[in-house]
Parts: C-alpha cells; sequence; structure tokens
C-alpha cells in the first residue's frame, strides 16, 4: 500500500494556494497563441493550398479514425466549405485501410494534392507512391518522427527539432487548425478561426494533451464555445449532456468515448458525419449511431477485459510491461483493454489482436514510462509502429510476440523501478467540515482538469463505515456512508462505480476520491466519487 503519512490536513485557503502552484503564469489569452508561421514548413503548406486552390485543383484529405483525427478532418472540411471550395475527405477504416495515408489508400485517391491531417508522419511508402505518381504531399501530424522521415512538399509537425513553435504538446487537430489560419491569411478570407473551437476541444481532450499553456486557453474557450455554437453536433451534445456549464470531464467521459466508438467498431465516417452535420436533424441521427456502438463497445471491453487479466494471471510472476494476445479480441477496443491493464496491475500493457498471422494492437503506460522509447528500441520485431510517449500502436508477425515480449521486459527491466509508480497525485486529507459548496467553487476556479492539470484528489484515512448502498440500473454501483471524517460527527456519501464493495470485517474505509459538481434533476450537489480503495 501507499505510504500516505505525510500528507497534509487541507483546508480551503491551503487547498487553494496548492492548486494556484500549478500554474507558473497567469492563463494566455486566444491573441497570445504564438503565430502559426512558427511551426516549420506551415507558411509553405498554406502557400502550396492557396495556388492549388486558385489553380482549381483536386484536393484530398487523408485523416484518421480516433477523436483527434476525426476532429482535424471535421474541421478542415468546415473551413473548404466556407471558402466554398471541394475537398474529398477520406478516414481510412481501421479493419480494411490500416492507419493513416497508406498504398491501400492511395489506390483510391485520385487527386493534384493530398493533405494529411493527424497522420503521415512514418508514411515513407505513401510518399514514395505520391512522388511516382506526381502527386503533392502535404503532411500534417504531431506523433513522435521516426529517424528516416517521408519525402513530402511539406512536413508541419512541432515535433520535429528544426520546428521552432513553442509549445510542441498540441495535437492533430490543432496543427490543422494553426495552418488553416496561415491559409484564411493566404487566401485573404473573413472566415472566423474562433468557430472551429468547439470541435478543437474535444480533440484536445481526447488526445490527453497537457491542459497547459495554450491547450488550457483553447480547452477554456471552446468549452463555452460548445455551450453557445449553433453547430448542429454542438447543440446535440448540449441536449445530451443536460448541464448548464459543461466541463473537460463531460467530454472526455461522455462525448470522446461516443465519437470515438465509430472507428473503433464500424467506420470512423459514422462520427465524421456527425461533426460535419449540416442540420440537428442529420447530427441527431448520427450521434443516436454513436450512442449504440458505444454501447457495444462497453459490452465488448468488459468481457474482453475479464478474459485479458485472466491470461496475464495465468502467465505467473508480473512481468515489467504486460504483453498479451489472442485471436478473437477485437482490434477496436485493445487500446482501452490496455488501458484498463494498466489501471488493475500498475504495469504498463499491450494488447494484441491476431488475425491472419498478424499480431496487430496498442500499448498504453503509466508513470514516468515511454512506452514508445521502450517499443522503438525493440523495433526489430515489429512490422510497424509509431505514437508517444503514454500511448502507441504496432504490428508484429505472430510468431514474434514471445521473442518481443521477452525483449521488450528486458529492457524495462534496466528501468528505475520508481518510473513504474502510477502519478496518482494525492493532494491531501480533507475533513468532512470543508466539503460544501465553497469547496466547489475553489475546484472550480483552476478548471479545465485534464492531463498535466488533474482533477485534486483527497484522501479518506479510516474512515468509519455506517452503510452501504447499490444503485443503477442493475445495481452495479455502490454508495457508501461515512461518519468521523476528519473533524466533526457529519456523515458523509462516497460513490463508487462499477463496483460493488463488500462491508470490510473492521468495517473501516480507506481510498482517494474527488469531488464534483453534481446536476441533477435540477438541484445542485458535491459529489465525491471514488478513485481507488487501498
Amino acid at each position: 500500500m501507499r505510504n500516505f503519512n505525510n500528507l497534509p490536513t487541507l483546508n480551503k485557503s491551503t487547498l487553494f494556494e496548492l492548486l494556484s502552484q500549478r500554474f507558473d503564469t497567469h492563463d494566455k489569452k486566444l491573441s497570445q497563441i504564438p503565430n502559426p508561421e512558427l511551426l516549420h514548413d506551415a507558411p509553405k503548406a498554406a502557400k502550396k493550398i492557396a495556388s492549388a486552390i486558385r489553380e482549381k485543383k483536386k484536393i484530398t484529405l487523408v485523416g484518421d479514425y480516433d477523436v483527434d483525427g476525426i476532429s482535424a478532418t471535421a474541421i478542415m472540411i468546415d473551413f473548404f466549405r466556407q471558402i466554398p471550395y471541394p475537398i474529398d475527405a477520406i478516414i481510412p477504416n481501421r479493419f480494411s485501410d490500416g492507419y493513416g495515408v497508406s498504398p491501400n489508400i492511395l489506390k483510391r485517391v485520385d487527386a493534384d494534392l493530398i493533405i494529411t491531417v493527424d497522420n503521415g508522419i512514418s508514411a515513407i511508402e505513401a510518399a514514395e507512391i505520391c512522388k511516382q505518381r506526381g502527386i503533392e504531399l502535404i503532411i500534417t501530424d504531431h506523433h513522435t518522427p521516426p529517424k528516416i522521415m517521408p519525402h513530402a512538399y511539406a512536413i508541419v509537425n512541432p515535433k520535429l527539432s528544426e520546428c521552432n513553435y513553442p509549445f510542441e504538446e498540441i495535437c492533430g487537430a490543432q496543427v490543422a487548425w494553426l495552418l488553416l489560419g496561415l491559409l484564411k491569411k493566404e487566401l485573404n478570407l473573413s472566415i472566423d478561426m474562433k468557430g472551429f473551437l468547439d470541435i478543437l476541444t474535444i480533440a484536445i481532450i481526447a488526445d490527453i494533451m497537457p491542459l497547459k499553456d495554450i491547450n488550457r486557453t483553447l480547452v477554456k474557450e471552446g468549452l463555452k464555445a460548445i455551450s453557445t455554437s449553433q453547430r448542429p453536433s454542438s447543440i446535440i451534445i448540449r441536449d445530451f449532456l443536460n448541464k448548464k456549464s459543461i466541463s473537460s470531464e463531460d467530454i472526455a467521459f461522455q462525448i470522446a468515448p461516443r465519437i470515438n466508438s465509430a472507428g473503433r467498431l464500424e467506420d470512423a465516417s459514422i462520427a465524421l458525419e456527425f461533426l460535419t452535420a449540416t442540420t440537428t436533424n442529420q447530427a441527431y441521427r448520427q450521434f443516436e449511431k454513436l450512442n449504440s456502438l458505444n454501447e457495444q463497445r462497453r459490452e465488448m471491453e468488459a468481457e474482453i477485459t475479464k478474459e485479458a487479466i485472466d491470461v496475464v494471471k495465468n502467465q505467473g510472476e508480473l512481468p515489467n510491461v504486460i504483453v498479451v494476445a489472442a485471436k478473437d479480441w477485437h482490434e477496436g477496443v485493445v487500446g482501452i483493454i490496455a488501458s484498463r491493464l494498466v489501471e488493475y496491475f500498475e504495469r504498463p500493457a499491450i494488447v494484441l489482436s491476431i488475425n491472419n498471422g498478424v499480431a496487430k494492437g496498442s500499448a498504453r503506460s503509466l508513470g514516468n514510462i515511454d512506452i514508445f522509447k521502450l517499443i522503438q528500441d525493440n523495433r526489430s520485431y515489429l512490422t510497424k509502429f509509431g505514437g508517444h510517449k503514454m500511448a502507441a500502436g504496432l504490428a508484429l508477425e505472430k510468431q514474434n510476440i514471445e521473442l518481443f515480449r521477452d525483449a521488450i521486459n528486458q529492457t524495462a527491466a534496466r528501468l528505475n523501478s520508481d518510473d513504474f509508480i502510477p502519478l496518482e497525485d494525492v493532494i491531501g486529507i480533507l475533513p468532512s467540515s470543508q466539503i460544501d459548496f465553497e469547496l466547489l467553487e475553489i475546484l472550480e476556479n483552476f478548471e479545465p482538469y485534464g492531463e498535466a492539470n488533474s482533477r485534486p484528489l483527497f484522501l479518506a484515512k479510516d474512515a468509519k463505515i455506517i452503510k452501504i448502498d447499490t444503485f443503477g440500473k442493475d445495481r452495479s454501483h455502490s454508495k457508501i456512508i461515512v461518519g468521523n471524517l476528519g473533524d466533526d460527527k457529519k456523515e458523509i456519501e462516497f460513490i463508487l462505480f462499477k463496483n460493488i464493495l463488500e462491508m470490510p470485517e473492521d468495517k473501516r474505509l480507506t481510498c482517494t476520491y474527488r469531488a464534483i459538481k453534481n446536476e441533477f434533476n435540477l438541484k445542485i450537489s458535491v459529489q465525491l466519487i471514488i478513485s481507488k480503495i487501498y
């Protein structure tokens, strides 16, 4: 168990001070977002797109099937509609096309210019085919560049060593949006770039970008935009969430999984049609499809997670890096399963789905473990890979799985054991007298919460359990009433989702939890949601 002995007991003012220390400067204004011209090759790319438009050339967009790639494609489509200029947009199908701009995709492209969004940084083969066919290629991406780069007319990626953009932790949709800002100038258009913030904010949150610096500004403004935008998809999102103010967590846990489910289970075009719908009726129909796909995804995920946990347990001693594979696991959910295994075993996890002798899968990390580097160090076993520090994708021949598992664990054995500790930053202990609406106001001051600005996590230590109830449609959640949380006799209610807690012998509870504002039937209350029970 973690050592919680040196945690401070907080009151509201010490909590305010602690949270203030997370930010070294005041929030930036939208006008302070660095000039997109600082993005390497972006001015060159904008000029090329502008001349293609003037010369009435055929332009094709190639996106990606996750939320970031779908959002980037949607922003591009919306921008070109406002010019107006016709473009083709393709989002590869995860199952039949594979990832990104590929030789496969190029078979059905007839264009003079291809622009990639949120992919392309490792598309060496596709770039060669474009060259042979006389197609100009502009790559916009944010993934870690490989050692050998594709030959393209322009590559816009903040992570390139020659790029001088002052903040590199931006997602694919942001790179596309910044490039469009330059294109707007190049074509002398009066398009309002703030008009895309509702979609952009979904991409930043879903792609787990650190919510600091310009990302914080964009998400703050973007959440306001979702609340007021007349874009049909934003109207549907508002109706669905049914809340006065929308938080980054609403997007992360309610909206992003639904948008993602299309590419995971069927085809990302369903989600793209939702974001680019021109009527609320059309947006509603697509959202209903996303809802039912998300339901299927959840059922499938629960089933495979259980199987994967059993596989790991049957492998004997817990390795440094979990690598599990099976034939009938759905390729679209392996990333989520990897995240579940990370939570359960507190180890980085790689989950592979085997099909026709080829294993494809996803990796997720924790603590300070750079999973991309671990995979890169063992790339000799792989046919392809890509990603970043906390998440990656990979493919290999079935017969190499065991060899790869051994090799990556040997590499991981050289890492510092402290790097494997999950970064669950417990901020302190809150006496029950401090848990009220004023606490919610303080917490709201520091929103949006997310990567690099996590919602504060508090510790309840040895709280006396008075009662445990279950609730929900299938009674799969727990409501735990405790007394004596610190300094007074007030009873406090904790919520534990997706888990039924049995009454412990000593009737005591030690857990970490987050305090959130709960709006239900127009009533507002403080809800304490358990993160982990110790």
